[in-house]
């Protein structure tokens, strides 16, 4: 009894000190309830209780964002006769776009890095901690941009807001930085349960994308924000806005054909999609143009292409509804296709125009200014290709062609050859159909996809440039940890340094009075000269002879040089390629700043080590 009466004490000093050091005077009462729960649960019992409240937190805000979108497209979509929604479709997705980039401009100081991306940059440069406007900005940015046509999905902007929840919840309890990033992934995953009501999804969603190159032993917090998202969705959602699919046909292993060249199908065009996507972003940013004239020329491109082709606007997730429910003639029912006599081959063409031009709207989208990903177009052009597939099938003469399944697993094809997720797509769409039984062709089709993509390009072009530059994590976990480190943290500038002009008995007296074994030689300018040693000064300082040498008589070329952008992985291999332990660095003028040593970065690299494998 004294032994539990006397951990209560110390837990209660803890917290008071807590109370004092943090300032909590000024904390609302339920976060002073969870400072006291901090202290009084055990690690495992806090994460359980924070996963619930970021998971509950996250998949409001997903469910918030996805009613309010809804609503924009039902009005405009099903309150206006044809003849104004074509000129709709001319100003909403042009405004959309605009209206967006003037936002981030003037209220959020032109801070718009969005997507999945952001959220591995924060993961691998930031420590996880991601900035607390990120739990509104997203909500605000992709509300207006998708909610009024813009061709693009909500899931990285929930993601994205979902992991600033977690992050932000994580930093208020002062938790490290394991813990931070395991909260700033049930975030994200609670955001991705409730956009799709499929926990399974969101939680492949984080293994699979977000924690790549991240080890966790704790998953129960993921788990339960999963839930939390999903049930959250499931309870406050309208059923006509869930992403939901209840048509299908039973699995036949006959139809095995039609799975497999889907799957090369699916990979192929997601290919074009990257392809199209990385012109189009190259493009946009090689124009001289402001950013809000950038916004303009985006937006009049997107509305264009709504108006030819309206399946283009928005998400686009009724156009695949009505893919499996049969409702074709719907697809075309808004467009200038109308006037035309609709055959087979007309909706043959109509949607081969749609594939195609579904890459540049969503291009358009996203890089002129607008905010979204491509979870939602991805899904959408997979579904697309599934049904084009089919009644090209039905044409060619083949019957009991599987067309509801076809639709189904396109989505995770494509979806996979997009996003580099063939796990999440398999998840996603099997719980979006409730076709567990679908689970050989998901497979069979995300896996084919996913091997061609990556095929073409072993890491996801969408985040290719992030891993080349090593500011996020990949499957190599040694990089990794490399990555994480600061070039900067080791540059050791109080570094001594001599001139090339001096005596040799005046670097006897830096020997005799400093405690380095190494020395810059610089002229007047501080521009690096050479190096000395002690091995190269140890036969003048035992001479008894008189020595008129100078330093540039003796100094030695570096045999290479470092510069403070240079990353530590490249830094290891120049001191293996030189065997070197110490290495000047110098700026682009050559002006010495300081001696960088490979011990100094082998103690950091197996300190970090040590801290992950705990």
């Amino acid at each position: 009894m004294k032994i539990h009466n006397r951990r209560k004490f110390l837990s209660f000093l803890k917290f008071k000190r807590d109370f004092q050091k943090y300032g909590l005077e000024k904390a609302r009462s339920y976060e002073l309830i969870l400072h006291w729960l901090n202290n009084r649960l055990s690690r495992n019992q806090f994460l359980v209780l924070s996963g619930i409240l970021v998971g509950c937190s996250a998949g409001l805000a997903g469910v918030i964002l996805k009613t309010l979108v809804h609503n924009i497209h039902h009005f405009i979509t099903t309150k206006v006769h044809f003849e104004y929604q074509i000129l709709f479709y001319v100003v909403f997705p042009f405004l959309g776009i605009v209206l967006t980039t003037s936002i981030v401009l003037t209220i959020f100081k032109g801070q718009d890095r969005k997507g999945i991306g952001a959220i591995l940059y924060e993961i691998a440069q930031n420590s996880s901690i991601v900035s607390s406007v990120k739990m509104y900005s997203q909500i605000v940015q992709s509300a207006i941009t998708v909610g009024l046509g813009g061709s693009a999905g909500l899931e990285s902007p929930i993601a994205v807001t979902g992991a600033a929840i977690g992050s932000n919840f994580a930093q208020t309890y002062r938790l490290s930085y394991k813990e931070r990033t395991l909260l700033l992934a049930a975030g994200a995953t609670a955001g991705i349960a409730s956009a799709f009501n499929a926990p399974i999804a969101g939680i492949m969603f984080a293994f699979e994308i977000l924690l790549t190159g991240v080890v966790f032993t704790d998953f129960i917090p993921l788990v339960v924000a999963a839930v939390c998202g999903s049930l959250l969705s499931r309870i406050l959602l309208q059923e006509d806005v869930l992403f939901r699919f209840y048509t299908r046909e039973a699995f036949n292993y006959k139809n095995v054909p039609y799975y497999l060249l889907l799957g090369v199908v699916t990979g192929l065009y997601a290919r074009y999609f990257v392809i199209i996507s990385q012109k189009v972003e190259h493009f946009i940013k090689g124009l001289k143009m402001s950013r809000l004239r950038k916004a303009m020329f985006g937006g009049a491109v997107l509305s264009l292409l709504c108006v030819l082709f309206p399946p283009l606007f928005g998400e686009g997730y009724e156009t695949v509804k009505a893919f499996t429910n049969g409702d074709t003639h719907l697809i075309i029912e808004n467009s200038l296709f109308r006037y035309f006599e609709i055959k087979d081959f007309t909706i043959i063409i109509f949607l081969i125009l749609v594939l195609l031009l579904k890459a540049f709207a969503t291009s358009f989208t996203i890089f002129s200014g607008g905010n979204g990903g491509n979870f939602a177009p991805s899904l959408f052009a997979g579904g697309t290709v599934g049904y084009l597939f089919a009644i090209v099938c039905q044409q060619i003469g083949f019957t009991d062609v599987p067309v509801t399944n076809l639709v189904l697993v396109g989505m995770a094809g494509a979806m996979s050859g997009v996003m580099y997720a063939p796990l999440t797509a398999i998840f996603l769409i099997a719980e979006s159909s409730f076709g567990y039984d679908l689970f050989i062709p998901l497979m069979i089709v995300s896996i084919m996809s996913y091997l061609i993509a990556k095929w073409f390009s072993p890491i996801s072009p969408e985040l290719k440039s992030l891993a080349d530059q090593g500011k996020i994590f990949t499957n190599k976990h040694d990089k990794n940890l490399l990555f994480s480190l600061k070039t900067e943290d080791f540059i050791d500038r109080y570094s001594q340094a001599i001139n090339q002009n001096a005596p040799i008995t005046e670097l006897f007296e830096l020997i005799k009075n400093g405690d380095k074994n190494i020395f810059a030689v610089i002229d007047e300018n501080k521009s690096l000269k050479g190096i000395l040693t002690l091995d190269d000064v140890r036969p003048y300082l035992f001479s008894n002879d008189e020595i008129s040498a100078t330093i540039i008589q003796i100094m030695k070329a570096p045999p290479a040089i470092i510069h403070p952008e240079d990353q530590p992985l490249e830094i290891l291999q120049t001191f293996d390629d030189t065997g070197m332990w110490n290495l000047p660095v110098v700026n682009n003028e050559n002006k010495f700043i300081g001696f960088i040593s490979k011990s100094k970065i082998l103690t950091s690299y197996r300190q970090l080590l040590k801290e992950y494998s705990d």
